[in-house]
């Protein structure tokens, strides 16, 4: 096992902590989406957490970590594109610790919102998620805060706990396929199928608009590449972390690109399948089975809807435009 996946006591123990917060969140078999995908398909619905995505389980091992060895810092900071900001702005509340988000321009309104409802104070700064990942780590620096990243092995431990509840409750499926933004969600399948000793296969999804992870998978390093990604901003980044890159490395099967196209799509089969709404990343996962559906005859497939957190104003626009 990898030095910093999780095992599964580690597992078990953030299950522990998550539930304090909310219950094991559903996965269904959907026999509209399995038509369209030609075989059984079953989608975990990470929507269903307090924040509409799967991060907020990260946040609270997070925060957990920060208790038990007794250093809650007197403000936390922190950059996001939506969701990793609800995850750190409702575990911050709920520790009483202050917590300021740093958001790019232009990033959705109601994930903006959303954030501030938790009590985060908001700062706009910055063209893209890296811009202001920098511009966060410089302010924590200045106000002598903790600065928590986008990825660690405290918010892998919580995000883990998701594929390991779908493992158990699916032992059969074959293959999985897995958004991956900063790495957090896949690294996090890994160690469930490694701690549960499972055979499937692991399959990324990356923007095909922020190829990052793509071109350093291939690469077997971190390459920068751009993001012009319009839809899935939970995949819009930059620049990959080596030490998610050197996770994903030796387990992932493949990598699958989405085009905004075909995760539009997804977002407008989901809603008619499920009446669940998927944000772009949140769709990326049903999108890439998808594409690969000529191949996935027979076997047992596991989808994720990540996070169902889009503006309204851009969802009434994706399923307009069928």
């Amino acid at each position: 096992m990898h030095a910093s996946l999780p095992n599964l006591p580690a597992i078990e123990d953030a299950a522990r902590v998550v539930y304090r917060e909310f219950q094991a969140t559903p996965q269904y078999r959907w026999g509209l989406s399995s038509q369209r995908l030609g075989t059984d398909c079953w989608i975990k619905h990470e929507n269903h957490t307090p924040v509409g995505a799967f991060k907020i389980r990260g946040g609270l091992t997070y925060f957990d970590a920060l208790k038990k060895s007794g250093s809650l810092p007197p403000e936390v900071i922190s950059a996001t594109r939506g969701n990793h900001g609800q995850s750190i702005g409702w575990a911050a509340r709920a520790h009483a610790v202050p917590c300021t988000i740093v958001v790019p321009h232009g990033n959705a309104l109601e994930k903006n919102a959303a954030m501030r409802a938790l009590g985060v104070t908001l700062i706009e700064h910055g063209e893209d998620f890296q811009e202001s990942r920098e511009f966060a780590a410089q302010l924590a620096v200045q106000r002598g805060a903790h600065m928590v990243p986008s990825f660690h092995a405290d918010l892998l431990r919580g995000v883990a706990t998701y594929w390991w509840e779908f493992m158990l409750a699916v032992p059969q499926l074959d293959v999985v396929y897995v958004p991956i933004g900063q790495g957090s969600g896949a690294c996090a399948a890994i160690a469930a199928k490694l701690a549960l000793k499972r055979t499937l296969r692991i399959v990324g999804v990356v923007s095909a608009h922020a190829t990052t992870y793509a071109d350093s998978l291939a690469a077997g390093q971190v390459v920068e590449a751009p993001v012009t990604t319009q839809l899935a901003d939970g995949m819009a980044c930059r620049i990959a972390d080596p030490a998610a890159l050197a996770i994903l490395l030796p387990h992932l099967d493949r990598i699958v690109q989405v085009t905004d196209d075909e995760v539009a799509q997804a977002m407008r089969d989901l809603y008619a399948d499920t009446h669940n709404v998927a944000e772009g990343a949140g769709a990326a996962s049903f999108a890439a089975a998808m594409k690969e559906r000529a191949q996935l005859t027979g076997q047992v497939v596991g989808t994720t809807l990540c996070g169902g957190n889009v503006d309204s104003a851009t969802l009434a626009k994706v399923l307009a435009a069928n």
